[in-house]
This record gives C-alpha cells, structure tokens and sequence, in this order.
C-alpha cells in the first residue's frame, strides 16, 4: 500500500517538477485528439446530412398513357415489392401539372405551354432507394417493365455524392489514425524529457535495490494523466465548438444539419478519453523501452 501510495505520488510530483514541459505535452495531446475528435464529429455530420440527402434519391418511371388504374395499382405494389425500393408515390397528370406550375411560375413562357397542353405531363410513380448505390439496378428493372414509358434518375448527382461520402470518410479516418500517432510521439517525448531529468535519481533507486516495476510505474502514470487530461480538454472544446456552431449558424437551409446526437457524442467521447489515456501509456513504455538508465 505504501509503494502505491509513492507511485502516485511520483507521478504528481512528475508533473510538478516538469511544469513546463508537462504543459506543453497536454497542449499537444490536446490539439491532436482536438483535431481526431473534431475529425470524427465532422465524419458523423457528413454522414447525418448524406443519409438525409439520400432519402431525398428518386427514380422516376413515367408511365404509359394507356395504363388503367388497376394496372398502376399493381405496377406500383410490384415495384414496392423490390428489395432495394424502400418506397414508391404515384403522382397522377393533374399533380404533375401542379407542381410544374410552381416549379415554372417566373417563366410565362412555360406556364403557356402548359396551360395549353394540360395533360403534357405524363403520370409517374417515384421511387426511393434503401440505398442510393441501387439506383442503377432499380432503373434497369424499370426500363423493361411493361407500362413503363421512360425512366429518368439523377444517376451523375447520385454517383457524385457516393464518391464525397466515401472519399470524405477515408480522409477522415486517415487523419485520424495520423493524429493519434502524433499524440503517441508527443508524450514519450515528454516522459523522455523527464527520465532524462531525472536520471541521476534513477540510477541511484536502481543501486539500492528499486525494481524495474517500481521506477517505471511512475513515468506511466504520468503519460496517462498527460493522455486523460489532453483528451478531457479536447472533448469539452469539442462538444462547446460543436454546440455554439449549431447555435449561431441556426439559419442555414433545412438540407444542412449540423445536430448530432447525444449518444454519439458520449461513445466517441468516451473513446477519445480513453485513446488519451492508451496514447500516453504507448508512449510512455515507448519512451522507457529505449531509454538507457532504465533497460534491465
């Protein structure tokens, strides 16, 4: 009990001795796991807005004139049917007129041709992906469905914003795995620095007979608390920033959210924590396993 009541004590007093350099370790542990959370907070509000985009996906099927209600009906439940529809709206002749009056009310040239050709616009039935990525098969298997006249979908659009997802993930994953390697460098800098100080001292607890447990403890307790208090002072200005942005850019359009949820924010929270506290044992025992005064 009294050897681990010295330990923790060393390591207290570790961070005292080293003011200076302990601070400038946290600043950095806190900067790298600020811009790895950032990262990850980032990823999930790219990801929150990429799914609600993705709702808004649609293939549209313009249907045959010919087609009777009973046929639309059963159309519509067969495409409904399709694993990879989540959903399917009809909109009749008189509900595409509407909304392209709407859609073409500052263009009176447009608005004459529609009122003079009312039923110009075929019927249709909207369709919805599970995912974006199934557009294709979905519009193949339209293109050959009997009482289907023309499909049309925003296949380069869809396409585009897949591969923003995709790129914008592995960027954020990347930069992450990056940082955290930072962090690790940082602070067995920072033990390394403190070994060094303490050198003499060091060599004197191995000559009466200290163990190796005994005079490490210490140096890896200090690069968790370097580690945990980094990672605590990256979470809080990240969940701060996180909120004030949702605050003060509340007028942005509806299509951009900048909310995330609680739930994330604790999960991610907690693992930054204790990534700080993993990143500063790693450098710690990096730290202590090449330095010279402490090898067996």
């Amino acid at each position: 009990m009294t050897s681990l009541s010295y330990i923790f004590k060393e390591a207290f007093n570790n961070l005292g001795r080293n003011a200076l350099v302990v601070l400038g370790a946290i600043l950095a542990v806190f900067i790298s796991l600020t811009l790895t959370f950032g990262t990850l907070v980032f990823g999930e509000v790219v990801r929150v807005n990429t799914l609600q985009w993705a709702k808004d996906v649609r293939v549209i099927a313009f249907l045959q004139d010919d087609m009777t209600p009973e046929a639309t009906a059963e159309l519509q439940n067969e495409v409904a049917s399709w694993p990879q529809v989540a959903d399917v709206s009809y909109v009749s002749k008189p509900e595409a007129f509407e909304e392209a009056v709407i859609m073409f009310s500052s263009n009176e040239a447009m608005l004459r041709t529609l009122e003079e050709s009312p039923d110009l616009l075929p019927a249709s039935l909207r369709v919805q992906p599970v995912d974006p990525e199934d557009y294709e098969r979905i519009v193949i298997r339209l293109e050959s469905t009997p009482g289907v006249h023309q499909v049309e979908s925003a296949g380069d659009a869809i396409d585009a914003m897949i591969a923003l997802r995709d790129g914008l993930q592995i960027m954020f994953w990347l930069l992450a795995v990056a940082l955290g390697v930072a962090a690790v460098a940082l602070i067995a800098n920072t033990i390394h620095m403190a070994i060094y100080a303490r050198r003499e001292e060091i060599e004197i607890m191995r000559l009466v007979g200290a163990s190796n447990w005994f005079v490490r403890t210490p140096f890896l307790i200090e690069g968790a608390m370097e580690g945990l208090i980094g990672g605590a002072l990256a979470v809080t200005f990240i969940v701060v920033a996180q909120q004030l942005a949702v605050d003060r850019l509340s007028d942005l359009p509806d299509w951009i959210n900048l909310a995330i949820q609680n739930d994330f924010i604790l999960r991610r929270g907690a693992l930054v924590l204790l990534f700080g506290v993993v990143a500063g044992l790693v450098g710690s025992s990096l730290s202590l396993a090449v330095h010279r005064t402490l090898r067996s």
